[in-house]
């Protein structure tokens, strides 16, 4: 059900450690989504209610369309107030590492959270964690987020009564966009069980989807545009779609943070695609998100080729040469799995 790295020994040490009052640190993965803020703000709500002090950090900028979400502005944003952050985490009792599998993924406060000598507690969804940098793993791939793992965590140590309106919307905030609305990742029946309690507890589901996919501005809709009309590649014999956007890009349209979001799943609409890719050009380096159907591991190709990884359906990766080189080299690497790309699948 989602603990399977965790004993009944370390359930029992985890529910002594949260016993009494510590000053506790949220920490999530750079560039966070809907799921890393979810699955802090829920955790943020749920500690302070059970008596604790708790700071939450973010790497870097959020969306705006997750602004809404309670408790959003109680985010520190560490590329903004470093020493804040690093005062917590010197101070801290504990450290929650919440929807990454490596210390890497908190960008430019790697450093500052690795140093830290307080316990490190991982909970994550995503493959391969690297077990050997937390004190306990609460982790599996056999759910649909890491917002549905802080609910099982919650549930764990005897404290579902605690999940109230503002940590349900959280949690289910981290359930649908990890989810796609439930397009992907969601066939297990325990989301559906536990996405119900969450309505339950006051989740207004119709008003949380308007909030969080349309409030798109218009810069945003004709980046979208531009994406699909003017940025879309297609190799058809390796089944495979690539979108570009180039500084220039988001420039023209006045990128904000998020905006890109989603772009990436449109050429999977197409029936002759299996495999979807977007790059971004950024100040130094490329951001590659890629996406695939079916049984084709894009994770395995992140890890293998683009410093990255992810999920088997969604991965990222970065590269560190120009656009141009950038898009030779994954047609390259792709190139290499044109056998097991040409799959068409049975529904």
């Amino acid at each position: 059900m989602g603990n399977e790295m965790l004993s009944a020994i370390e359930k029992q040490e985890l529910k002594d450690l949260l016993v009494e009052r510590k000053n506790i640190v949220l920490t999530t993965h750079t560039n966070p989504d809907g799921d890393a803020i979810g699955s802090s703000l829920a955790m943020m709500h749920y500690l302070r209610k059970k008596g604790h002090n708790v700071t939450a950090m973010v790497p870097n900028s959020f969306p705006g369309f997750l602004e809404w979400l309670p408790g959003s502005k109680q985010l520190i944003i560490y590329e903004k107030e470093a020493k804040k952050v690093q005062k917590a985490l010197n101070e801290a009792d504990i450290v929650f590492c919440l929807d990454y599998n490596s210390l890497s993924r908190v960008g430019s406060a790697n450093d500052v959270v690795k140093r830290c000598e307080a316990p490190r507690i991982l909970i994550d969804h995503h493959i391969d964690p690297e077990t050997e940098n937390f004190t306990y793993c609460f982790s599996t791939t056999n759910t649909s987020s890491t917002g549905e793992l802080i609910y099982e965590f919650i549930d764990l140590l005897g404290d579902k009564a605690l999940i109230d309106k503002e940590i349900a919307e959280n949690i289910y905030t981290g359930i649908i966009t990890d989810t796609g609305s439930f397009s992907f990742a969601a066939n297990n029946e325990k989301t559906y069980v536990i996405t119900a309690d969450l309505i339950a507890k006051g989740v207004d589901a119709q008003k949380i989807h308007k909030l969080v996919y349309d409030t798109f501005s218009e810069n945003r809709l004709r980046l979208l545009g531009h994406s699909i009309n003017r940025r879309l590649i297609i190799w058809d014999n390796l089944r495979t779609a690539l979108i570009y956007l180039t500084k220039d890009d988001l420039l023209k349209y006045k990128y904000q943070v998020g905006d890109a979001e989603g772009v990436v799943n449109y050429p999977l609409m197409m029936e002759k695609i299996n495999v979807s890719i977007l790059l971004s050009e950024r100040d130094n380096q490329i951001r590659i998100s890629f996406r695939s159907k079916g049984d084709f591991s894009v994770n395995d190709v992140a890890r293998q080729h683009f410093k990255g990884g992810g999920h088997r359906n969604a991965a990222g990766g970065k590269s560190f040469v120009s656009m141009d080189e950038t898009i030779k080299r994954i047609k390259e690497v792709f190139g290499n799995y044109k056998e097991e790309l040409n799959y068409k699948l049975s529904y």
